[in-house]
């Protein structure tokens, strides 16, 4: 392979800045092949073993590009900055150097799996609207559901004018109380397409109230056990999985 400069490869890794990168190569905290590196070195990405304080570097990402899953928490905004000065997914992720995006949106008061990713290419072939990837939620709902209910979910629906496109509902429990003395079910719900705040208005619509609402799942990735606040690097596989849906 090609050889490339040794801090170009901490950022293609999404580690360290460029500038960060040489900070610590200045410091002597980097080695090449177990000899301390200096600015301006080059390395063979496949072939050179790079550590920074003794630690591997590897290249986590595909094409000089970075995926993360994040788990958004409630109460965060979907953007990378905020001029109202509200939490926003970029504070979340101030340890990734790399300038990324969330591909899509939650809304303010959901949480749940969130991509990222500094890859325009991926992230507009997964929201173009002729990309129908399925995402599944996990909704909290007040009262006690009936299978009446969940046919009124499912049932055809128009939005704006717009006839959504046919969503699937399970009810998972019905009737709980939860310690506050309140009653809820919980209720999955999958979509196909990603209109604004779809879920909440459709519960609106049938006359539901939703208590949280939490995305579980998009296509293949889960969002599994990462902690809310917590973000992971995609796998090549989860990776290769989503270019090629």
């Amino acid at each position: 392979m090609e050889k490339i400069r040794l801090q170009k490869y901490f950022t293609m890794c999404g580690v360290l800045s460029r500038r960060a990168a040489e900070a610590e190569i200045a410091a002597g905290a980097v080695t090449v092949n177990g000899t301390p590196a200096s600015i301006g070195d080059k390395i063979d990405p496949e072939a050179d073993v790079v550590c920074w304080r003794g630690v591997p570097v590897e290249n986590h990402t595909q094409n000089g590009h970075t995926y993360i899953m994040l788990h958004k928490p409630a109460g965060y905004v979907t953007t990378m900055s905020d001029e109202g000065g509200r939490p926003c997914v970029a504070d979340l992720l101030q340890d990734i150097p790399i300038r990324i995006y969330p591909v899509g949106r939650l809304d303010m008061y959901s949480e749940g799996l969130l991509l990222c990713t500094d890859d325009g290419t991926l992230t507009n072939k997964l929201t173009h609207p002729s990309h129908s990837v399925p995402k599944k939620y996990m909704v909290k709902i007040k009262g006690t559901l009936t299978h009446q209910d969940i046919r009124r979910l499912t049932a055809p629906m128009r939005l704006d004018g717009y006839t959504l496109r046919p969503v699937r509902a399970k009810l998972c429990k019905s009737g709980i109380v939860d310690r506050g003395g309140v009653v809820y079910s919980t209720v999955q719900i999958t979509l196909f397409e990603g209109r604004n705040r779809q879920i909440r208005r459709m519960c609106d619509a049938v006359g539901l109230t939703i208590l949280r609402l939490r995305r579980t799942a998009i296509g293949n990735l889960s969002l599994g056990d990462l902690k809310a606040g917590s973000w992971r690097r995609l796998t090549e596989d989860e990776i290769h999985y989503l270019q090629n849906l």
